[in-house]
C-alpha cells in the first residue's frame, strides 16, 4: 500500500504547506515530461500478487509477522489486514521467456513462502476476498502493525466525518456499518506494471482502461463476502466503498471519490497527476527536505516525494506511477483491476492476457478509445464486475456481446499480436493465452467455480460450506492447475 509513513499528527499548517509542495513538485513534473530522459529504450513489465493467510480450518490466520519472520524473503511485505500479505515480483522484460520467468519465479517463492508459514500455522492463499471472513476479521484490531496503515484508517475516517456504510447489492445483499478502513483488507489483487515512455503513456493507459471490464469478465474470482454471495468481482465496490472520504452530501455533490476509474480518457500522463491534485486533498501531509526544482536545476533527477505519496492515496483502477531506477525516472501504468488467483499458472494467463491486449490496442493506428466513449469503457467494467463470465460488453462495430464471445472472435488473436510484439515466442504466447480460450469456451472462472460448488454442498450452515470449497480450491492452487480443469 505504499511507503511507510510514521504514526503522527496533521495541523492546518502542515496540509497548506503540503499542499504548496505538492504543486511544486507538479511543476517540476511538468518540466520534466518536457526535457527530461526518462527510461524507456527497454521497457519492463512486473507484478505484484497479495495473498491471504488463514489456519488449517481454511479461517483468517492473523499472523502475517510471523509469516513474514519465517519467509524470511523481502520480496514479501506486509499489507493493510493481520490476514495479509504482498509479494513483489521483480521485474523483467517479456521479451525472450519473461512470461515463464513470472510463473517460475511465482512458483518456487510461493512453494518455499507456503513451506515456511506452514511452520507458524498458516497458508497462502490467492483469491480476491477470502471467503471465510467474518465481520470480527474487519475490525481496527486486526489492522496490520505498521503505523502507516492506521494512519491512513483514521485519516480516511476524520476526512469523511463519520462511520463508512458498505452496502453492496448482488445475488444477496451485504448491508454493514464500519469505523475503519479495514474492509478495503479485504480486496486482494494482482498488479501489472507496465514501464512506458512519456510520449505513450496515454495510449497504454487509454488501451488499459477500454478493456478493463473484458479482464475482469475472464478472470473474477471474488463472489463472496461475510458469508454473502454478492458480485463475480466484489472486490471492485468493496474497494471502493471501503476508502470513501465522502458523506452522502458530498457524494451527491459530485465530489470524486478516492477509489476511481476516472471520467475522460486522457492525451498526456500529466492529465492524471493534474487531477489528483486539483480534485483530492491530502490524506498523508508528510513534507520532505527535498526542493525538487534545486535537484533537476543541479542535473539530478528529484523523488517527487509529496506527489508520489499523494498519489498514492488516490486508488485508480489504472494507477499512473513516477519512480526512479539508476538514478533515471520512468513512468508506468499499473493497473489494479484483477483479483488473485485462482493459480499461479492463472496468473501468468491473466497477465499474458493483459500485456497482449494493451499492446495491440496501444500500436493500433486507429485506437479504440476513439470508437466507444469513456462512459461506455466504465459501464462494461462495472457490468463485468457484477456478471463475471457471463457479462455482456459492449464493443465497437459489434453491440452488445457475450464477454466470452468477444475474447474468442476478436481479442485473443490481437493479444497474440500484441504479445508478440513484446518479442514473446508464439509457444509461450500460447502456453497462457489458451488458458483464457478455455475459460472462455466453458465459461468458467474463479468466481463461477467458487459459486457452483458452493451449490453442490450439502451443509446448511454457510461458513461450514465455504471453508469446505476453500479446502477443494487450496488443493487446486497448490497443484498450479488452471481454473478450467478444476
Amino acid at each position: 500500500m505504499g511507503d511507510d509513513v510514521a504514526a503522527q499528527e496533521f495541523t492546518p499548517a502542515d496540509r497548506t504547506r503540503y499542499r504548496e509542495k505538492v504543486r511544486r513538485c507538479l511543476d517540476v513534473f511538468e518540466r520534466m515530461l518536457r526535457e527530461s530522459a526518462f527510461e524507456a529504450e527497454d521497457p519492463w513489465t512486473g507484478l505484484e500478487v497479495e495473498l491471504n493467510l488463514v489456519d488449517d480450518a481454511g479461517d483468517p490466520a492473523l499472523r502475517n509477522e510471523e509469516v513474514l519472520g519465517a519467509i524470511g524473503d523481502p520480496d514479501f511485505q506486509t499489507e493493510l489486514g493481520q490476514f495479509n500479505v504482498e509479494m513483489n515480483v521483480p521485474p523483467g522484460p517479456l521479451a525472450d521467456g519473461g512470461l515463464k520467468s513470472y510463473e517460475k519465479h511465482l512458483r518456487d517463492s510461493l512453494n518455499e513462502a507456503e513451506r515456511r508459514a506452514s511452520s507458524v500455522g498458516a497458508h497462502l492463499v490467492m483469491i480476491g476476498i477470502l471467503p471465510t471472513l467474518a465481520p470480527e476479521h474487519l475490525t481496527a484490531k486486526v489492522i496490520s502493525s505498521n503505523p502507516r496503515y492506521a494512519l491512513l484508517s483514521d485519516q480516511i475516517l476524520q476526512a469523511r466525518g463519520e462511520d463508512i456504510s458498505i452496502d453492496i447489492p448482488g445475488t444477496e445483499r451485504l448491508r454493514t456499518v464500519v469505523d475503519t478502513i479495514m474492509p478495503e483488507a479485504a480486496c486482494t489483487s494482482t498488479q501489472f506494471h507496465v514501464q512506458v515512455s512519456p510520449e505513450r503513456f496515454a495510449s497504454y493507459w487509454n488501451a488499459s482502461q477500454a478493456i478493463a471490464g473484458v479482464q475482469v469478465a475472464v478472470a473474477a474470482n471474488s463472489p463472496y463476502l461475510l458469508g454473502k454471495e454478492l458480485w463475480a468481482e466484489t472486490r471492485i465496490p468493496l474497494f471502493e466503498q471501503a476508502t470513501d472520504t465522502r458523506s452522502e452530501e458530498l457524494k451527491a455533490q459530485g465530489v470524486r471519490p478516492r477509489v476511481w476509474f476516472g471520467e475522460r480518457w486522457i492525451t498526456s500522463v500529466f492529465d492524471l497527476f493534474e487531477e489528483n491534485v486539483r480534485y483530492y486533498p491530502a490524506l498523508l501531509p508528510v513534507i520532505e527536505e527535498e526542493d525538487p526544482l534545486t535537484v533537476l536545476e543541479a542535473g539530478g533527477t528529484p523523488n517527487l516525494q509529496e506527489l508520489r505519496l499523494h498519489n498514492g492515496t488516490i486508488y485508480r483502477w489504472n494507477r499512473p506511477i513516477y519512480d526512479i531506477s539508476a538514478g533515471r525516472p520512468h513512468l508506468r501504468v499499473e493497473n489494479r483491476i484483477l483479483a488473485a488467483g485462482p493459480s499461479v499458472v492463472d496468473t501468468v494467463a491473466n497477465a499474458a492476457f493483459y500485456f497482449g491486449l494493451v499492446r495491440a490496442f496501444a500500436d493500433s493506428e486507429r485506437p479504440l478509445w476513439s470508437q466507444m466513449s469513456f462512459s461506455a469503457a466504465e459501464e462494461n467494467f462495472y457490468t463485468a464486475a457484477r456478471h463475471g463470465i457471463d457479462a455482456e460488453l459492449y464493443w465497437p462495430g459489434v453491440g452488445r456481446v457475450r464477454a466470452t464471445e468477444l475474447v474468442l472472435r476478436r481479442l485473443l488473436p490481437m493479444a497474440h499480436e500484441g504479445l508478440a510484439a513484446w518479442g514473446v515466442g508464439a509457444e509461450e504466447a500460447h502456453r497462457y493465452l489458451d488458458l483464457i480460450e478455455q475459460r472462455c469456451l466453458i465459461g468458467i472462472n474463479g468466481a463461477a467455480w467458487f459459486t457452483r460448488r458452493m451449490a453442490q454442498q450439502q451443509t446448511d450452515d454457510r461458513y461450514d460450506a465455504l471453508r469446505a470449497v476453500l479446502a477443494e480450491y487450496r488443493a487446486n492452487m497448490s497443484a498450479n492447475r488452471p481454473i478450467h480443469t478444476w
